[in-house]
């Protein structure tokens, strides 16, 4: 199935993101995690593509096992940075070969070592190229991209920012899912930006909960997310307890969920980091909300 289809959809649904282990000897233990988050049925899953491809390998074989096995539909990610054009059509070629019908059109993360390459050298340097790819490919694949509410940390400003987000809709983006949010209000904002510039794809925030006190700096330096004060404090009083900042970061996640919901969201996306546990107590505290049309 086609997540543009799911999104068309009038009733409320939660995804999940899941990654690939960075090395074959874990890939038994991540395939048994992810098959725990398929089994709750959320709407779709997502699986990530290592930097550089890394974790390509992987991506597939666990796109494609929760797909058979739980009937879940999957959205591939695809990253292009530093590969070559031959690679990124063997890798469109192979996802079609497997029958998964979305894919997650991604530059990808520069690593020191590519940031340290003479970019003029790469075939891609924008997602955007990729989608212009995947689309001329010649399948019909249902296409994703990223977008930043609160820019892209390489971006001068966010007017650019936006111009170069509906430059990958022209191209064939059908839907966009945004880098983790922890304020709705910034979401809302960037939402009402991106519809007078013109962008009238889905856009669907992406959600992390913070279940220990040591993610905060990783999420932090990962997408430059705002963190409001009273999620601070969330942490400053319960970071030093396990438990306790789990309980909470849950919590805190969950009110975010349904204040999107509550205010015409229909579709959001948890960034769950192979935490089955996370997953489920999300679902659990949604149990009566979820797959509803109100």
């Amino acid at each position: 199935m086609k997540i543009i289809d799911i999104l068309n959809r009038k009733n409320m649904s939660l995804s999940f993101e899941v990654f690939p282990p960075k090395k074959e000897a874990g890939f038994e233990g991540v395939k048994e995690t992810t098959e725990k988050i398929a089994a709750n049925k959320p709407a779709y899953m997502s699986v990530t593509y290592g930097a550089g491809g890394g974790t390509s390998r992987f991506t597939l074989d666990i796109a494609k096992n929760i797909e058979e096995r739980y009937g879940v539909p999957t959205l591939a990610h695809l990253t292009c940075v530093s590969s070559s054009r031959d690679t990124v059509h063997h890798k469109i070629e192979e996802i079609h070969e497997l029958g998964i019908e979305n894919i997650m059109a991604l530059r990808g993360d520069l690593t020191p070592e590519l940031e340290a390459t003479d970019r003029s050298t790469w075939d891609y340097r924008y997602a955007v190229e990729l989608i212009r790819d995947i689309k001329e490919s010649g399948y019909d694949f249902c296409i994703g991209a990223a977008c930043y509410p609160e820019v892209h940390p390489e971006s001068a400003n966010q007017r650019d920012d936006i111009k170069h987000l509906k430059e990958k809709v022209d191209a064939g983006a059908e839907f966009l899912v945004t880098q983790m949010v922890f304020d709705n209000n910034l979401f809302f904002n960037f939402l009402y930006k991106i519809r007078e510039a013109g962008i009238n794809v889905p856009v669907i925030p992406g959600i992390m909960p913070i279940t220990n006190a040591n993610q905060v700096e990783r999420a932090i330096k990962l997408s430059g997310s705002f963190m409001p004060q009273r999620f601070k404090a969330i942490v400053d009083y319960f970071g030093a307890d396990p438990d306790a900042m789990k309980q909470a970061g849950i919590a805190y996640a969950t009110d975010q969920i349904i204040d999107l919901y509550a205010n015409g969201i229909t579709n959001v996306h948890v960034y769950s980091m192979n935490k089955p546990d996370v997953a489920q107590k999300i679902m659990d505290n949604l149990s009566d909300i979820l797959w509803k049309d109100f």
